[in-house]
């Protein structure tokens, strides 16, 4: 996967994106094909991830829609020198050793559209694949804490 285009979402993108259906144990990412759902992904933090042929791939998310409720009890999102990130691959495409590459399109689209160099994520622990991933692309594991009954770890990477 490589040429990945980031774009500003869009009301077509994210009706497609709100019914995306994860499998288990990932049907826990799964948004839900609803107006809220919609909404929030047209909030201005969401961007779309095209690949080379223009099919919707993904999306990635800053600030305020990156981060998971239990974190602000646990302190995490007290730093104003990094940036939250969150991000998804469309349910086929997940598995099948894309990740790395999504992932660093997105970084270099964060770091070359944001003033930030620090970027933080949260991920629930269960997701051994996608933590595999970010340790792959560079991100170091910090503290876990819970939120509505699930355990989250956070990741950090610094841009070099």
């Amino acid at each position: 996967m490589n040429l990945i285009r980031f774009l500003s979402m869009t009301e077509a993108y994210a009706r497609d994106i709100a019914t995306w259906t994860y499998p288990e144990p990932y049907q826990f990412y799964s948004m839900g094909d609803d107006e809220e759902t919609i909404h929030e992904l047209m909030d201005g933090s969401y961007h779309a991830a095209l690949d080379e042929q223009g099919e919707l791939i993904g999306f990635i998310c800053t600030g305020e829609a990156a981060r998971v409720p239990g974190g602000y009890a646990a302190g995490i999102y007290n730093n104003d020198q990094q940036i939250d990130i969150g991000l998804g691959m469309r349910p086929d495409l997940t598995g099948n050793g894309l990740g790395a590459s999504f992932l660093v399109e997105g970084l270099h689209f964060i770091w070359n559209n944001k003033n930030q160099k620090n970027v933080q994520l949260v991920v629930a622990t269960f997701n051994e694949r996608a933590i595999k991933v970010y340790e792959r692309v560079g991100f170091q594991k910090g503290r876990t804490f819970l939120s509505r009954d699930r355990e989250f770890i956070v990741m950090n990477k610094v841009y070099k």
